[in-house]
């Protein structure tokens, strides 16, 4: 981004040195009591079906600390809102995983425990994966895994050595398709998470970035010349009929997934998460970064990173801490990576040639070098709802790129102003 966009490779390293003190909630009630002691119990949240990934970890960590480790698989995106009400209910977990531009506002609501985690721990950790646990200079959680979005293709519809090169030649190999009612290249472009892509690649921009490299969320890129560049490529394929009507809104992503799957789209943008859903489906594919475009430059993307976190509702915060220092760590990100598939956020293994071999971990490495990471300031909160709906009446042809998104600006800013105005 600008002083803007951050452009930061999965293979680059940071060493942050920092000397934290960590503090839980305060217990309710008129009366000053002791706390009661922490249990030898520890509950998880794990993403869903990903707990194999960590049962060995997990029982080494119980035979080591004589504890019992209580592991409940949650759809990561959902559980920060879980806690809100489990935890102070008092059966929210110990630790929990959670998509890495949630910190900020996990941060603000205080659901979540500041670490204690000095240079030789964040050193393991990739420079993007590392910063998207810092919040004003402090250390809320260790990342798990890395994900971008990048392009699959079906093997049987295209070659690896015909695929385009450029946003350009998919454009005119989309139209070809389309005369055998085929399609050619699909996206969610009438989102903001997949058309910064195209935005950011022209040089639109979510957040700028102030003299201290953090997010100024006065600093609004979504209506700049290079963003409105960016929206009208994207609107030439929902103009000329390459892309179906049904790819727009909510149910957007199960037509895309269903054409692709039956084999009715040469290729679509997604991310790591539809490796397997793919594969079950039984479509011989391959994924590669995503294409340039014609100002030369790749096509951008949002970097996502899965973190480990302590609740700041735990009983046992010191013991919950020191579990999230060992799963993450770098033998078990290793064994993670083996039976997840999920691209591990430790830096030797983004660089292991194990690792890399793999197609899938190929191609979100070779993307993130054009990646940035997404806000994790709680701002990003009043982004997706408006830019999304600006996107959409771009798809549509209801509104110019250049209206659209200046109403969107308008509305992020108002919404900012109304909810974090304290600031």
């Amino acid at each position: 981004m600008k002083k803007r966009q951050r452009f930061i490779g999965i293979v680059s390293g940071i060493a942050l040195s920092l000397a934290l003190v960590a503090c839980g909630p305060q217990d309710e009630g008129g009366e000053s009591t002791a706390e009661a002691p922490a249990s030898n119990e520890l509950l998880i949240w794990e993403d869903q079906e990903k707990s194999e990934g960590i049962e060995e970890a997990v029982a080494q960590f119980e035979a080591e600390h004589g504890v019992t480790v209580t592991v409940v698989e949650k759809p990561y995106a959902q559980q920060l809102e879980d806690l809100r009400l489990d935890g102070p209910a008092g059966t929210g977990p110990d630790v929990f995983t959670m998509p890495g531009d949630q910190i900020g506002t996990a941060v603000t609501e205080g659901l979540v425990k500041e670490l204690v985690m000095g240079e030789d721990i964040q050193s393991l950790y990739t420079e993007a994966a590392m910063l998207s646990q810092i919040v004003d200079g402090k250390v809320y959680g260790l990342p798990k895994a890395v994900e971008t979005t990048m392009l699959y293709y079906n093997k049987e519809l295209i070659s690896e050595d015909d695929l385009p090169e450029t946003l350009d030649e998919w454009f005119d190999l989309s139209k070809e398709f389309r005369e055998d009612d085929m399609y050619g290249l699909l996206a969610l472009f009438d989102q903001i998470y997949y058309a910064q892509s195209v935005l950011g690649g022209y040089g639109g921009y979510v957040f700028g970035l102030d003299d201290q490299g953090n997010y100024d969320p006065t600093d609004i890129g979504l209506d700049t010349e290079g963003a409105i560049e960016g929206a009208e490529q994207i609107q030439r394929f929902y103009g000329e009929g390459l892309f179906p009507s049904g790819i727009i809104g909510e149910q957007g992503i199960n037509v895309l997934d269903s054409l692709f799957t039956e084999g009715k789209a040469a290729a679509v943008i997604s991310g790591p998460w539809n490796l397997e859903p793919y594969a079950r489906a039984g479509i011989n594919y391959g994924v590669v970064k995503l294409p340039e475009l014609d100002n030369g430059l790749n096509m951008s993307s949002f970097m996502g990173v899965k973190s480990y976190n302590v609740s700041s509702y735990s009983k046992n915060a010191e013991l919950a801490e020191e579990f999230v220092k060992f799963i993450a760590n770098e033998e078990n990100s290793r064994t993670r990576y083996e039976r997840t598939k999920e691209v591990p956020a430790v830096q030797v293994l983004a660089e292991d040639p194990v690792v890399t071999e793999s197609d899938a971990a190929k191609a979100v490495a070779e993307q993130s070098q054009f990646s940035e990471l997404t806000p994790n300031i709680p701002e990003m909160n009043e982004v997706w709802t408006p830019t999304d709906a600006a996107l959409q009446t771009i798809a549509t042809g209801n509104a110019s790129p250049r209206d659209a998104l200046t109403q969107a600006v308008e509305t992020i800013r108002g919404q900012i102003e109304a909810n974090h105005s304290d600031k």
